[in-house]
């Protein structure tokens, strides 16, 4: 008998007592490979030694301090860090402790930055269908996760969703990829103009979506065009890294690959790669200048902001990823992984699509190849795969409702950015193992 509230109140889940590196632990003495860090999160992997001599050096010091009254040298010098790693003018980081309160507050920034610079009647939100932003009321109400949304949609506020760039799903036969791209971002200046220009404050995107769809990268040029739509109409373009971002895709930020730089984006999991809670809106010079400027304070606040400890274990990640020249492991162990889960499942008879960057991919499964159809949501293939992997000492992070809320299956791979090619072999046999297992049981 649990007195602890879990996701699931009729699961039955393993007691985690260690880890290590790219393996957790549980009480039984089973191991497993963090082959999706979490949810995307243990970037560095479990129990790195330089992580957890920060976190005790930092709670001898201080261990916390309120916002209200003080500000920390950890979090200053991660702020620090964060501003000047950043592109273009990003140039000012708000610290919190999750990446939907990041999102929360970057809504929230938004909205009063457009009253600093006296523009009121910009109220308007537009997202994508098929995302995900958070659980919080305002990122719950941005995102376009069905499941999650449906059973609080009276209580969420007004977003406009628009199709989301998803080449495996929407782009038609022959159409070049310029033509897609094109095809996608117009969706969002007709959504704009049927709003009306001057009432829309921000297009909220992830650079690549998560867990809603299964790591979806762009295509072609759209976020280019997306950030030229926006600054046509004085929009904000809000891009969501809580994810897919420091490091995940190969660059520190996703949108570096894509040549743009964001008004405001949110970072999250990597950030801290869950020594500790923490998230992080990291805002452009203009946002910071209207609120400089204007009334002086940000009307927004939690008991945690800027943390000293969470923002000492993010200091110490991000130094690791940097002096480790790990992102160039993301790169040469993304493609090592693109190319295992390629030739393991490429020609499956049950999987539709691979794709992704760097150590964030998503496999796409479906009950018909030629015709892409999605097995019947009633055999939960998704949690299926899951429970055929842990028992094979795999953590994968699969997920249901891949094309609308409710149809379609895919699983997500976000391994540490320490993974070795090994590992990865390891990671592509067990999921092979697993999904032929998971679609025995489904009789398919």
């Amino acid at each position: 008998m649990t007195h602890l509230l879990h996701r699931q109140i009729h699961s039955e889940l393993p007691v985690a007592v260690g880890g290590r590196g790219v393996e957790l632990f549980d009480a039984a003495g089973r191991t497993y490979i963090d082959a999706c860090g979490g949810a995307a999160v243990s970037c560095l992997g479990h129990g790195h030694p330089e992580v957890l001599a920060a976190l005790h050096a930092q709670v001898d010091k201080l261990a916390y301090a309120h916002t209200g009254f003080f500000t920390s040298e950890a979090a200053e010098a991660l702020a620090d860090r964060l501003a000047a790693s950043a592109p273009g003018n990003l140039d000012h980081v708000y610290l919190v402790s999750s990446g939907s309160e990041a999102v929360e507050a970057a809504l929230k920034m938004a909205r009063q930055y457009f009253l600093e610079i006296g523009q009121p009647q910009r109220r308007h939100i537009i997202a994508r269908r098929q995302s995900y932003h958070g659980n919080t009321l305002g990122a719950l109400a941005a995102g376009g996760n069905f499941q999650r949304r449906k059973q609080f949609s009276p209580l969420l506020i007004e977003t406009r969703h628009i199709e989301p760039c998803y080449a495996y799903r929407f782009q038609r036969a022959g159409e070049s990829d310029a033509d897609y791209a094109a095809r996608a971002a117009q969706a969002l200046e007709d959504e704009i103009l049927e709003l009306g220009g001057d009432t829309v404050m921000a297009f909220v995107a992830e650079t690549v979506v998560g867990a809603t769809a299964g790591a979806v990268p762009p295509v072609g040029d759209y976020l280019r065009r997306v950030r030229e739509i926006c600054d046509r109409y004085g929009v904000l373009l809000v891009l969501d890294e809580v994810m897919c971002g420091m490091g995940r895709t190969g660059t520190l930020y996703a949108f570096e690959q894509e040549d743009i730089v964001p008004d405001l984006v949110t970072i999250a999991k990597g950030l801290g790669g869950g020594y500790q809670p923490i998230g992080a809106v990291v805002i452009g010079a203009h946002i910071f200048e209207a609120f400089r400027d204007g009334s002086g304070v940000f009307q927004h606040g939690h008991t945690y902001l800027g943390h000293p400890m969470a923002a000492a274990a993010a200091l110490a990640v991000q130094e690791v990823v940097a002096r480790d020249g790990l992102l160039e492991n993301v790169l040469r162990m993304g493609d090592r992984l693109d190319a295992a889960l390629r030739e393991r499942l490429g020609q499956h008879p049950h999987v539709g699509d691979i794709r992704g960057r760097g150590l964030f991919r998503g496999v796409e499964l479906v009950a018909d190849r030629e015709s892409k159809a999605p097995f019947d949501p009633k055999l939960k293939l998704h949690a299926r795969l899951k429970r055929e992997a842990m028992a094979r000492g795999l953590m994968i992070y699969p997920t249901g409702g891949t094309i609308d809320g409710e149809q379609g299956d895919h699983v997500l791979l976000a391994p540490p950015f320490i993974v070795t090619s090994e590992v990865i072999d390891t990671i592509t046999d067990r999921l092979s193992e697993a999904l032929d297992a998971a679609l025995t049981s489904a009789r398919v």
